[in-house]
């Protein structure tokens, strides 16, 4: 008598892998023997016998917790070694090949989770610092309410398959095997529709535009996705919906722009208001404060206003409001005005009141002498 192969040899696999290793060894050295794939070929037949057998075995706990006790001799009492082969090849095929023709175990055709959707949301500046509750509209699949999902015309039902009897699988006889396979009348679902549901015309399922509240917190900027979870598509043969994601556009200020979670704003300023001091209005996120701006302010200086800016999306605080003052030059002067610059630039020209100016040309006499 022949000495019989390795289980873990035959699949290729250590003897500590793990369920995952096992089912993928035993995938792929299965698609290579089997019998539909050899027609006639008497040895890969016996060879895909061999290997079903060693998965049926290492498959199981406790069967491969008795092989790596007592080997091959665990098993031999009679038949095909204590195996029956043709009962178990539904449920090894059903696990392994499953994914592939896309039913589960008893040929039923497996609950499928929906598609994920997106759509995207334009929000103001304000919105977005603060946040907001808003009103979408997505069109999706959705559950018929007509048959409720069934597919059959209301006051009918699906009738089981004659086919299959319901099973989801036909049965025929390759050689040595009984074979299953998807039912082609019903698709696997062990169900048929005599009276389809007029406003879906039996898929169960509608498109229609759904109406949905979104939730937008405070501090989201331009960029970020928003998950509604369930919100998707309707899932096939009664799986879950898949998700609805909301990718979020911030639409520009006029007044403000934004650096993380500060504010940024610039407010022009007269020469007088920048030379004597002043006190200004400026504009925030929540209206109009007074600010005071210290005699001799250089353009382009920027003033902090803590605690006014954008709120973080993590609950850190809040940022500040940056304002940075531009002096504007006026670019028609009347006459008196020109005669009083005039004098004052004679004035200017005595005393060494401009340190950053004699700074500079100072050093650009260094430079070029």
């Amino acid at each position: 008598m022949a000495t019989k192969a390795d289980y873990y040899e035959l699949l290729g696999v250590s003897r500590n892998a793990t369920e995952e290793e096992i089912k993928k060894a035993y995938r792929k050295a299965a698609l290579r023997y089997h019998p539909d794939r050899n027609p006639g070929d008497k040895a890969a037949e016996e060879k895909f016998k061999e290997l079903s057998e060693a998965y049926q075995v290492l498959i199981d706990p406790e069967k491969r917790a008795q092989y790596d006790r007592y080997g091959h001799a665990a098993f031999e009492q009679g038949g095909f070694n204590g195996f029956d082969f043709t009962s178990n090849f539904e449920d090894i095929f059903g696990d392994i090949f499953g994914d592939f023709f896309g039913v589960g175990g008893r040929g039923r055709r497996r609950a499928q989770r929906g598609e994920d959707l997106s759509c995207n949301l334009e929000i103001s500046f304000e919105e977005a610092a603060f946040g907001t509750e808003k009103t979408i509209s997505v069109p999706r699949m959705t559950l018929c309410e007509g048959c409720q999902g069934t597919g059959a015309k209301p006051g009918t039902a699906p009738k089981t398959c004659a086919t299959c009897r319901g099973s989801g699988q036909v049965r025929f006889q390759q050689g040595f095997f009984t074979v299953a396979r998807t039912c082609n009348r019903c698709g696997g679902q062990g169900k048929v529709i005599t009276e389809p549901c007029p406003a879906c015309h039996g898929a169960g399922t509608v498109r229609k535009a759904s109406t949905l509240q979104v939730k937008i917190p405070a501090g989201v900027d331009t960029g970020a996705r928003l998950k509604l979870r369930g919100e998707g598509e309707v899932g096939p043969s009664g799986g879950v919906p898949g998700d609805l994601y909301v990718l979020i556009r911030v639409r520009e200020h006029p007044l403000f722009g934004r650096q993380h979670n500060d504010v940024v704003c610039e407010i022009p300023i007269s020469f007088p208001q920048a030379a004597l001091g002043a006190e200004i209005e400026v504009p925030t996120l929540e209206g109009k404060i007074k600010m005071k701006i210290p005699p001799g302010t250089q353009s382009g200086s920027v003033f902090r206003l803590r605690g006014k800016g954008i709120p973080d999306l993590r609950g850190g605080g809040r940022g500040d409001q940056l304002v940075r003052v531009i002096i504007e030059v006026p670019r028609k002067l009347t006459g008196r005005q020109r005669e009083l610059l005039e004098e004052f630039a004679r004035l200017d020209g005595e005393e060494d009141v401009h340190p950053m100016t004699k700074g500079f040309f100072d050093k650009v006499k260094e430079l070029f002498g």
